[in-house]
């Protein structure tokens, strides 16, 4: 039985968006400059943030918030995680 013609065109018109797609640019393979030392600069900042917590037996690095220090400092690791996420 043959094909439709309709049915020949839609195949086409597929073809032809394939074709359209493979010639579009795909996303940079690479991190931008500025995320690694972002990155590590978050991790080191949180981890010397906890260290002179318990260092300075609670009283600083900010003294009038006392155990939050530890939130913050997990906050900090918390976004250098986030940003190795997307690192390439």
């Amino acid at each position: 039985m043959p094909k439709s013609k309709l049915r020949k065109k839609v195949q086409e018109s597929h073809a032809h968006d394939e074709q359209l797609h493979m010639d579009e640019p795909h996303a940079p393979l690479e991190s931008p400059v500025w995320l690694a030392p972002v990155m590590i600069a978050n991790f080191l900042i949180g981890l010397l943030w906890i260290v002179i917590f318990y260092v300075t037996e609670t009283r600083y690095p900010i003294p009038g918030i006392a155990a939050w220090n530890m939130v913050v400092g997990f906050t900090f690791i918390g976004i250098g995680f986030s940003l190795a996420t997307k690192w390439r």
